[in-house]
């Protein structure tokens, strides 16, 4: 990209650096990608991402790691600091119990809010920041209302995402099938995933929107051992507490709870206490 005759300044320098990094989360990239982007030395640039990672740490963006050996160079994680956390769960949790948000049957209704980017993008960073120290192969959800959330967890580790479906289809090949119950309607549903989806032996997280009963992370798990791959853990916008059932799945964080419809027919929602592994 950089040229014999191109001249960048150190603030032009700087934009560039932190643009690669930060739409290229949990990847490596070397030094000399920098230095021929820029025509510029490398003792130059490693002063320039000083001030890069300096910057992003100070703003609670993320964090810029070295890495070593013959393939290192830098890596940008994203992060969230606990003052915007616990803002962005205040909101969720105001938006959550508005009027006319339960329906019938006493359940939630949030479909507005997965599709919101607004809502989605900063409760993939409280999940992906959680889980970056985990060397997660794929995150893994199932159609559809989770891939919203799923997908942005995915770009922020660096990771491909792997939709299991409802059904099967033929343009999927051969795939894998499991049996399980249902927490919404208790009900045996299928499962199914591609064989060719995802390698075997992977490490996997599981995102959803919602979770009652754990039933589906709990198939989840056993869609991806029939694969020989591991599930690390459940991540959850909404934990569904209302009903006081124990989870299938006790592995699991969540950002907000539900926890059943007060006597003004609003619904319960708090910060969820399930925030650590």
């Amino acid at each position: 990209m950089g040229r014999d005759c191109d001249k960048f300044s150190r603030n032009q320098r700087i934009v560039g650096i932190t643009k690669v990094l930060t739409e290229t989360p949990n990847k490596v990239v070397n030094l000399n990608t920098f230095t021929e982007m820029f025509n510029a030395a490398k003792s130059t640039v490693s002063e320039d991402v000083v001030i890069v990672r300096e910057t992003l740490e100070k703003l609670s963006v993320g964090k810029v790691e070295t890495v070593s050996g013959a393939a290192g160079g830098i890596k940008f994680t994203v992060d969230i600091s606990e003052e915007e956390k616990e803002k962005f769960e205040k909101k969720l949790c105001e938006i959550a119990s508005e009027e006319d948000r339960v329906m019938v049957g006493d359940f939630l209704y949030v479909t507005d809010l997965i599709f919101n980017p607004n809502i989605i993008v900063p409760a993939a960073k409280i999940l992906s920041s959680i889980f970056k120290d985990l060397d997660v192969d794929y995150v893994v959800t199932i159609e559809t209302k989770g891939i919203p959330l799923a997908y942005e967890v995915a770009k922020n580790l660096g990771v491909q995402l792997v939709t299991v479906r409802n059904r099967n289809k033929v343009t999927e090949g051969a795939s894998v099938y499991v049996n399980y119950i249902s927490g919404t309607n208790k009900r045996i549903q299928t499962m199914s995933l591609s064989r060719k989806a995802m390698k075997k032996n992977s490490k996997c997280v599981f995102i959803d929107d919602f979770m009652r009963g754990g039933g589906t992370a709990k198939g989840i798990k056993e869609l991806l051992s029939e694969f020989d791959s591991e599930l690390l853990a459940c991540g959850v916008l909404v934990d569904n507490n209302s009903e006081g059932q124990e989870k299938l799945m006790d592995n699991y964080i969540s950002i907000i709870e539900f926890n059943g419809i007060n006597q003004e027919g609003r619904a319960m929602v708090n910060p969820s206490d399930k925030r650590t592994l």
